[in-house]
């Protein structure tokens, strides 16, 4: 068997057993979306305590309103 030929079959072989490269795509997306939803949940919290995060809320949020 050639080089070529075997290096084929490896290949398709490998590509039939891992999948298309979009098997861990979904679990990562969910991922992203549950951090995202944690820094805003973090940073309305950290607004409702007040602070400094939460003047610049306060600012921003009367400068859209006002």
């Amino acid at each position: 068997m050639s080089v070529s030929r075997r290096f084929r079959r490896l290949a398709r072989a490998s590509h039939l057993r891992l999948g298309s490269g979009e098997a861990g795509q979904t679990t990562v997306e969910y991922a992203l979306v549950i951090l995202g939803a944690a820094a805003i949940a973090g940073l309305l919290i950290a607004w409702a305590k007040g602070g400094a995060i939460g003047e610049l809320f306060d600012k921003v949020v009367s400068g859209l309103l006002g």
